[in-house]
């Protein structure tokens, strides 16, 4: 399928998932560099992810302990549940990152990091620098902010 490119440049080839990925074009050393680097961003969402949820869930007496045995106001109680309902938002945002960022370490792992997964095109050196996890090179990556592409 050929998708009409915004800038007038020629138009972007989505490839269909049967057609196998390509293999990277990037150097051992640049790939053990990325691999580092996805793992100490894993390392760190995970101590987040995890202190958040103690937070959320007051698994270590938090705020509780401190509580008298006065009344709780409903406006104190909403609240609450509103903190705990976005910092589980915020949670599932990060296990989501969690996700691609093992995605990227596997397709390390496979030898197709740095391709994009429907124009199997090399992604660029500056967008992996930015976000290593990049599933898509930045054309397709837009076609599909703009609700062009699935």
């Amino acid at each position: 399928m050929l998708i009409p490119a915004d800038d007038g440049g020629a138009p972007i080839r989505i490839i269909t998932d049967d057609v196998p990925l390509p293999k990277t074009h990037l150097k051992r050393k640049d790939l053990n560099r990325f691999r580092k680097l996805l793992l100490d961003r894993r390392a760190m969402l995970s101590a987040d992810v995890r202190q958040m949820a103690d937070e959320a869930f007051d698994r270590h007496g938090g705020a509780s302990h401190e509580r008298s045995a006065m009344p709780l106001h409903m406006a104190d109680v909403g609240t609450d549940n509103y903190e705990q309902e976005f910092t589980l938002g915020l949670i599932d945002s990060e296990r989501e990152l969690l996700r691609e960022i093992d995605d990227a370490l596997e397709r390390i792992d496979e030898g197709t990091y740095g391709i994009c997964l429907k124009t199997h095109r090399a992604i660029g050196q500056a967008r992996l620098e930015a976000k290593p996890w990049a599933r898509y090179c930045i054309e397709y990556a837009r076609l599909r902010e703009q609700g062009r592409v699935p």
